[in-house]
């Protein structure tokens, strides 16, 4: 796996799905082919809706890339020296994206299409489904509970639930213009 800085010589599209969501919550992304894994774990907290307040990780064949901490014991690659090229590079490649190792929100991202550069803006949304679950609602099993006391006005934790997440809440909400103005503002 590479450290230099590479030229961008074709846009990938991905798909990100969160694990274990039924139905699932993902998101269609096109980046550019050399991006580097610290600016698209930026890319995918905006895609997905997260708020980046946890630790994160990427998980590559054996391969472990995110922050390196000498006060964390884990061995992990650098994910500002890694391209996303260097871990996949043919269609239907995989791997995976940890958001938040207390609820654990695991993600599949594939590579589906690799396109030409000038097919699109990059980074940018162009599909996706359902509502990203709120931070620190613990985990996929937790969401479901949350949604099982908000959508029954007789469950013993509905009014709780729904002063924590808010009235407003809605999980099949999806907002592409929303998340792409958002992903804006990185560049």
């Amino acid at each position: 796996m590479g450290k230099k800085t590479k030229k961008a010589k074709s846009l990938y599209q991905l798909k990100v799905t969160l694990k274990d969501s039924k139905p699932p919550i993902w998101r269609r992304v096109l980046v550019q082919d050399s991006i580097k894994l610290d600016q698209l774990h930026l890319i995918l907290q905006t895609a997905m809706g997260w708020y980046d307040c946890h630790l994160h990780q990427f998980t590559a064949g054996q391969s472990y890339i995110g922050v390196c901490d000498p006060d964390l014991d884990m061995d992990v690659i650098d994910e500002r020296t890694i391209s996303l090229c260097d871990i996949v590079s043919i269609p239907k490649d995989s791997f995976s994206y940890q958001y938040d190792f207390g609820d654990y929100w695991d993600h599949k991202i594939v590579l589906e299409k690799i396109l030409p550069l000038d097919f699109s803006d990059s980074p940018v949304v162009i599909k996706g489904k359902k509502a990203c679950p709120p931070e620190n609602c613990g985990g996929v099993w937790g969401y479901y509970r949350l949604l099982e006391a908000i959508e029954d006005p007789e469950h013993e934790e509905h009014k709780s639930m729904v002063e924590w997440v808010g009235e407003e809440f809605d999980p099949d909400e999806f907002i592409i213009d929303f998340i792409n103005e958002e992903l804006k503002k990185l560049s």
